[in-house]
């Protein structure tokens, strides 16, 4: 918790901890409103799926250039850019008065946000080198926490009645607080690396670390799409507790995100992947049960397991030797959404020709590569 209390007690650290925060209020309120959207434009669910492609689109196609925006403006400004350009472009879906419109605005959204995922990670990382300390996990404990706002927020839908005007109000709010925030972290710049020539040997880590981002990122996506059908389809679970496995998965996250600096600090950050990785696999053994009980434990489990994993890669991926920390996360975040994206699908088609909990037994089979894959990286880091 000393990560928390470092991020809550310094605006130097809460700053940057509140642009995570912010990412999530504005992704997460667009959301909610989704069905609003859909309607309001008549559109069917095969157009919509054709809109949210692309707003993953947007993502993909800043990735291969934000780290050098990010290097050639300085990563604090950068990260105040992304604050910038995502307040903006979260208004553009919820406005947009026809579908091409709404396809155009979620392409920007999306953009923006990869973007700023990928500054405000590299900011984290920089700061991390530049203070000596971890809080990279606790940051992202804040990414959680904004969607908890978002859920608390939903209860205004019928209060304020207008998407647009909820999310205008949103904004204001979040970019006031970023505003106020941003001389704090606005003139850090990343520390120059001395890089080195391209090699297979530089290449290998970060290809094992985007497996397990792939991985980790696919894992959760599949866990949030898919756990409130797994309880109702494979645990016959009541419908009071068909929303529990997700709710159980979310705490655990958020307080795992909360506690895991501190244990990185101890155990370094390749074995609390692999920690995270085994308690992950425990996770979905208790799942795979088919028991109600122990399947919403085993969803729990997940989120305690996953919670660090992802903070640890942006950590190490910011730090790989002759590499720019930029270059580092980005491609750690470019695996990672891919598997966001692809893991529910590949998930859904097996649930759909097999059986759902065949898609639980190859989560449970990628959490054991994954704990092998930091068994290997561990043994090379000697």
């Amino acid at each position: 918790m000393k990560s928390l209390w470092l991020i809550l007690s310094k605006p130097r650290y809460f700053g940057v901890a509140w642009v995570f925060t912010s990412i999530n209020i504005w992704f997460g309120t667009w959301a909610i409103y989704i069905p609003t959207v859909k309607e309001k434009l008549d559109i069917d669910k095969a157009d919509l799926g054709i809109a949210l492609f692309c707003l993953s689109l947007g993502v993909f196609t800043i990735f291969p250039v934000a780290s050098k925006i990010i290097n050639k403006l300085g990563v604090g400004r950068a990260s105040w850019y992304g604050v910038l350009f995502a307040s903006v472009t979260a208004m553009l879906p919820l406005m947009a008065p026809n579908y091409y419109l709404l396809m155009a605005g979620l392409y920007l959204f999306g953009a923006s946000n990869g973007f700023i995922d990928i500054a405000i990670n590299t900011l984290v990382t920089e700061i991390e080198k530049e203070d000596k300390q971890n809080f990279m996990s606790a940051a992202h404990g804040f990414f959680s926490l904004g969607g908890i706002l978002v859920g608390l927020g939903s209860f205004l839908i019928p209060v304020i009645g207008n998407p647009v005007l909820h999310m205008g109000v949103t904004v204001v709010l979040v970019f006031a607080i970023n505003f106020f925030l941003k001389k704090h972290y606005v003139h850090i710049v990343a520390a120059p690396v001395e890089k080195e020539p391209f090699s297979l040997k530089l290449f290998k880590p970060l290809l094992l670390l985007g497996i397990i981002g792939f991985v980790s990122f696919g894992s959760e996506g599949a866990i949030i799409d898919w756990s409130a059908l797994y309880l109702k389809e494979m645990t016959t679970a009541p419908e009071l507790l068909i929303g529990a496995g997700f709710l159980a998965f979310s705490t655990t996250m958020t307080l795992g995100r909360f506690l895991g600096d501190g244990i990185s600090a101890k155990i370094g950050p390749i074995k609390i992947v692999g920690l995270g990785a085994f308690i992950a696999a425990i996770g979905f053994v208790l799942v795979l049960t088919q028991d109600t009980t122990w399947s919403i434990i085993g969803f729990a489990f997940n989120g305690l397991g996953f919670s660090v994993i992802v903070p640890e890669l942006f950590r190490i991926g910011g730090n790989v030797k002759g590499v720019d920390s930029s270059q580092g996360v980005a491609f750690i975040a470019g695996s990672g959404y891919i598997g966001f994206l692809l893991g529910p699908v590949i998930l859904g088609f097996i649930a759909e020709s097999a059986s759902l909990n065949y898609s639980f037994v190859l989560l449970l089979c990628m959490a054991l590569m994954v704990l092998g894959i930091t068994f290997f990286l561990g043994r090379r880091g000697r």
